[in-house]
């Protein structure tokens, strides 16, 4: 079954900063292919690094590997944020996943998040009781 991610207009998906540390893939209509970045994701989209910039409103395939398993779906492309030395910072938004790529994706989202949350959880939370 196919897995589309709705925004909410309530809460933001948890954002995680990768920092350009993973590489994707992006493939887009007409078959071209482009290398890529990840520098952010989370469950609903997230932040590429790219040579050069993609149209805002093309539609592709983005596909990386996460600790969980492989991520592929296809993505909206956002407007170009910021144009850098080495290339272009370009965020998508996700419109559908399958749902063993959408379980890898959270998976490895609220794994990253957990792990944030338990040291802010360690020392600022002990702070607070003693207040």
């Amino acid at each position: 079954m196919t897995h589309f991610p709705q925004a909410s207009s309530e809460r933001r998906a948890p954002r995680i900063q990768l920092g350009g540390s993973v590489p994707a893939l992006v493939m887009l209509e007409d078959g071209e292919r482009a290398k890529g970045k990840l520098q952010t994701i989370s469950t609903t989209g997230g932040l590429l690094r790219l040579a050069k910039s993609l149209s805002q409103g093309d539609f592709v395939e983005v596909a990386f590997q996460t600790q969980s398993g492989p991520v592929h779906g296809m993505a909206e492309m956002l407007s170009p944020t910021r144009n850098l030395n080495e290339g272009v910072l370009q965020p998508f938004r996700f419109v559908a996943l399958e749902d063993d790529h959408h379980r890898a994706l959270r998976m490895a989202v609220d794994s990253v998040a957990d792990q944030s949350f338990q040291g802010i959880r360690s020392t600022a939370w002990s702070a607070r009781k003693s207040l």
